[in-house]
């Protein structure tokens, strides 16, 4: 059988009116295990740039929680895709229960594994060991080129005109990945060293609090795009998603962000971190499904 590649001729484009609209209901089903995999990338990148700079002295069960953690995010699209359901067939495009080999973004998303299990089997005391720091940037800079690089390719497969409504795009994934994986890499700290020292966890949480502004900035720019594309169903169809959008930025930032300012209380802080996570992923997740469905409507008129 032949290798798949990243863009084969015999795959559709996003847009292409020939498909029929279940096929695109089936492909729409992915974005769950994507937004979970973009916060587990962002997870490592977070901890391997700590480490890196020496900026995580925990102990060695303080970093293999997190990296336990973001490995079951990134790995559940592989395990779907290898499992005979038709809602997710492809992991980054390779499907693994046909293909002999993995394309470039499955290939990437691999590679990160390889500086995870190096950082795992380093992890030790104060974790200030060269080799370990080492490990940590080459888990950071993996995680970041798969992010970006899925980002790239996902704005490839769409139509020019979808191309331009969703050019944000892979900025917008690196900035939420920075953002869900900081809330992930937050919970983790305060599972395994609570009570946390809620001082030096200020810059930490004023930084994701900026994150969730910045990403609120850009998803509003991308919608306001899309929304000017009338071969996308225009202001009529983005107005129809407003209330189901307001739900979504609920989930999405409100209450994480609540959940961060309540940091400053004593007894609330591991509660409100074990809510801001999952709240988080939940709205990305409707916010993802509403914005794909716009943007993918030209497929199905």
């Amino acid at each position: 059988m032949q290798p798949a590649r990243d863009f084969p001729s015999s795959t559709p484009s996003a847009n292409d009116p020939a498909m029929p609209p279940a096929y695109w209901r089936v492909e729409s089903v992915a974005p769950l295990w994507r937004v979970l995999a973009a916060s587990g990338f962002g997870l490592w990148a977070w901890l391997g740039l700590a480490l890196a700079l020496g900026l995580y002295p925990a102990d060695r069960n303080g970093t293999l929680m997190p990296l336990l953690v973001g490995t079951l995010l990134i790995s559940t699209g592989l395990l779907v895709a290898c499992l005979p359901w038709r809602g997710a067939s492809d992991w980054y495009g390779w499907r693994p229960r046909l293909d002999s080999r993995p394309n470039r973004a499955a290939l990437l998303a691999l590679a990160t594994y390889l500086p995870m299990l190096a950082v795992a089997g380093l992890a030790r005391g104060q974790n200030v060991f060269w080799a370990t720091r080492l490990a940590g940037a080459a888990l950071t800079a993996c995680s970041l080129a798969s992010l970006a690089y899925t980002g790239y390719r996902f704005c490839r497969q769409l139509s020019p005109p979808a191309r331009r409504a969703a050019s944000s795009l892979p900025i917008s994934r690196l900035v939420f990945a920075a953002y869900a994986g900081g809330l992930w890499l937050w919970l983790c700290v305060l599972v395994v060293d609570e009570p946390a020292p809620r001082h030096g966890l200020y810059p930490w949480i004023m930084l994701l609090l900026a994150m969730a502004l910045l990403l609120g900035l850009l998803e509003g720019l991308a919608w306001h795009s899309l929304a000017g594309s009338p071969s996308h169903g225009g202001v009529a169809r983005e107005q129809a998603l407003r209330p189901a959008r307001f739900a979504a930025a609920l989930f999405t930032y409100v209450v994480p962000c609540v959940a961060l300012l309540l940091t400053r209380h004593e007894g609330v802080d591991l509660i409100a971190a074990a809510l801001a996570v999952p709240s988080c992923l939940l709205g990305k997740c409707l916010e993802r499904s509403l914005y794909e469905s716009l943007l993918l409507h030209g497929a199905a008129a």
